[in-house]
Order: C-alpha cells, then structure tokens, then sequence
C-alpha cells in the first residue's frame, strides 16, 4: 500500500589470588591492594604499552582497562585523562556513559520476568505497546510518498532480544524524515540518544511504534531500538520505572552503587568528558546529544533500556561476573544457569553474521574460534557507541572490561583490547 509521508508521521587493582571478587562497600574507599593476579607479569606490560600507545598518540584521551580472571582481579589500570583540557586524570572510579552495553541488563530484566512466568519469549510487543499490534515495514520512497506494507507478523520478545524484528535506529535514508518528525532517528542524536526527553521512555517507545520499520520481523538482523521497547515492557509488567527496576532487581543487590540512568549531583566529577575522533585525533564533543550528553543536567525522566546506562568498569565487571558464573554472585541469584544459557547461544543461526559470530538473547557470541580475533568459542559479549566494550570467556573463566568515552570512534581499540589480554594469560 502507499502511504504519504504526511500519513505515516500521523580497579580491581591486581589482588592475591586467594581473594574472592566482593563488592565496592566492602573494601576501603572502594580499592584493592595493588599485588600479583592471574596475568604473567612481564606479558602484562604489553597490555600497559598497547593501551597507552593510544593515549600518546592522541587517537584517545583515556581508558580503563580491567580484566577478571576466575573472578579475580586480574589486571586494572587508568591511562590519560578523563578531562583532558581540564588537567583531570582518568582513574579506576571513573563514570562513563556505557550506550548500548545497557541492553544487557535489560536483557536480564526480561529473562527474571521470563523466569517469573510473567512473559514469554512468544509474546506480542503489542500486548504491552498498543501501536505495535498493527506495525508497517517501508519497502521503497517515490517522490514524497512511501511505499509502506503491513508487518507479515506480530513482532514478538524474542524478536526484540535478537534484534530481528527489523527495527533500526531510523537513520536510513528511506525512514530518516519520518523519524525526525518524531523527535527519532537523526533527531536524537546519532539515533539512539533519548537522555534529553522530557517524557517517559513508553511514550517515547509508543510514538515509535507508528512509524514504518525497515525489514519483516525474524527476516533481517538490524540494531536498533529493540531494547529501549523492552525496557518500556518491563516497566508495563513489573509495574515499576525502568531505573527502579534495574535498582532493586540488579544493581542494587549486586552492590554496583555506581551505575545509573543519570549521574548524582555530588559525583559529577567523577564523570568522564566524551571526545570524538577528528582526522586520526580525539578532540573534545560538543554539547548536547552528540556529545556530552544530559547525563547530568538533564530532566531525568526517560530510563533508556537500549542506550542510557553509565557505569564504571568496576560496576560492570561485576555484573558481568554474575553472568560468567550462571546468573549467580555472592548469594545473589539474578537468573537461572539455563537461562544465561539461552542468553549466550546463538539464537539467529546465520542473520547476525555468516562468519562463526551469532545473536543470543542479548549477547554477540562467538561461534567459531577464529571469528573474532583470540576469543574463545562460547565467548559473547556487546559494547557501546562511546567506544567502550566487553567480553566474557567462559572457556578462559575470563571477564575483560574497557572504558573510554569517544564518539564517533575511528579507533580499533576495541578489537585490540582482547588479543591485548589473551596474550598476557599464563
């Protein structure tokens, strides 16, 4: 059918390695002693020199690096500046804006409400968004009018969990004005970015819903927006904000006192300036939605399931050690073994990549060794737009962290870091 365009818009410091992983509160001022970890020594100064080459030639301003081995703190260490035009050194407690490595913790989210008999992996979207129960895919534009076609079928949990329900972030070309109508797609930021409105992110999610996506649900693998929609479902079944979720079901009990949707008045100082890469050089962000961000002064009220989180890696890295070890961590049961299972076996057989990479339920996983540098079969993992990345192995019982704040990125320090860590392993 044809629809005018009118129409449609209607620190861990290494430890002894006796020492059990334990939350920030537990330790003085939050920091390890610095002694030997599960990294040879003299291996792990090439993980110091290769990080560091990116600080010395100015391609990024700063990082931190952490790396679990067994859930113990293996390697940890700042380098440059969270601030560099203001003399502010990075350091291991630093904030950073993590983007899309929020969608792990959404993901859990709907995996504890899966595991409660609350959902199912087979439900609607619409069920909880009212316009997706009818949704249209573009299929081409002439003149001003595109050519727009029903959704085949109902986009379901398990479409937005492996990003095959054909929604992107509406940046392409054939959608871009529409989305921009919307306050979507090129009007936020680089498509992503929700952190300025000053609204909740259902409403946000339900004026998406009206929009033509770009591909048939379970055709195509295409990132964008799922996660934020299910972030809007969790609040629809649980009842709760997204942020008061995530707090009470899994930060919160996992002691990551440090990760939020908005960053703390007093601990604003803390939190890392973003750069952006300019000709082989990290220059300073503008303001606003390309850039710094409302992290701090914003109005607070849209939780982004897909992109909003910040974090430290110490944070992260805990979390990501409760998933390493089946869902469970120091007496805190986030999930079941068999469903962090589910979450990081490939769910989309050849969609995602033909290459021996695959989509689970939340997680890229490595399906072949040799697909994605050093990683081991099994590995899985994300990153996000800031350039920040992750990955566990539980081949090598390993959980590697690195945090930087750069956007775009034009680095490959994110394929780097790993092959970094895999060489320095005893």
């Amino acid at each position: 059918m044809r629809i005018n365009v009118l129409l449609v818009a209607a620190a861990f410091a290494l430890v002894p390695a006796t020492a059990s992983l334990q939350s920030q509160a537990d330790q003085p001022n939050g920091l390890w002693p610095q002694t030997s970890g599960g990294l040879a020594a003299d291996r792990s100064a090439v993980i110091d020199r290769g990080l560091q080459r990116y600080v010395d030639d100015n391609r990024v301003a700063g990082i931190v690096a952490l790396v679990l081995q067994d859930g113990k703190p293996a390697y940890e260490k700042a380098f440059g500046w969270a601030d560099k035009e203001g003399g502010r050194r990075m350091t291991t407690d630093t904030i950073f804006r993590i983007a899309s490595q929020t969608k792990a913790l959404t993901s859990v989210a709907i995996m504890q409400l899966i595991e409660e008999g609350r959902l199912t992996l087979g439900r609607r979207a619409g069920d909880f968004i009212p316009t997706f129960a009818q949704t249209t895919v573009a299929t081409e534009k002439r003149g001003d009018t595109l050519v727009a076609e029903p959704a085949r079928r109902p986009i379901t949990i398990r479409d937005l969990l492996t990003h095959t329900a054909g929604i992107s972030y509406g940046t392409e070309p054939l959608v871009s004005s529409l989305y921009v109508a919307k306050g979507l797609g090129p009007a936020a930021g680089f498509g992503w970015y929700t952190a300025d409105k000053e609204e909740p992110v259902c409403t946000t999610m339900e004026r998406l819903g009206t929009l033509p996506f770009v591909a048939q649900p379970g055709e195509k693998w295409v990132y964008g927006y799922n996660t934020d929609i299910l972030g809007c479902i969790v609040e629809k079944v649980s009842g709760m904000p997204l942020d008061e979720y995530l707090r009470t079901r899994i930060t919160a009990p996992l002691g990551m006192k440090d990760t939020a949707f908005f960053v703390p008045p007093a601990d604003r100082a803390r939190l890392a300036v973003v750069y952006a890469s300019r000709e082989g050089a990290a220059g300073r962000a503008p303001d606003g939605a390309r850039g710094q961000g409302h992290y701090a002064d914003g109005p607070r009220k849209n939780f982004a399931g897909g992109a909003g989180l910040l974090s430290t890696a110490r944070d992260y890295a805990r979390f990501l050690e409760a998933i390493r070890l089946g869902g469970t961590l120091d007496g805190v049961r986030l999930l079941s073994p068999r469903s962090v299972r589910l979450m990081a076996t490939n769910q989309v057989a050849t969609l995602h990549s033909e290459n021996g990479l695959g989509f689970g339920l939340g997680f890229e996983t490595t399906d072949r060794f040799g697909a994605n540098g050093m990683q081991s079969e099994g590995s899985f993992g994300w990153g996000g737009a800031y350039g920040s990345t992750y990955r566990i192995d539980p081949d090598q019982k390993l959980v590697m962290v690195l945090m930087l704040q750069l956007i775009p990125n034009g680095t490959d320090i994110r394929e780097a870091f790993p092959n970094l860590v895999y060489q320095a392993l005893q």
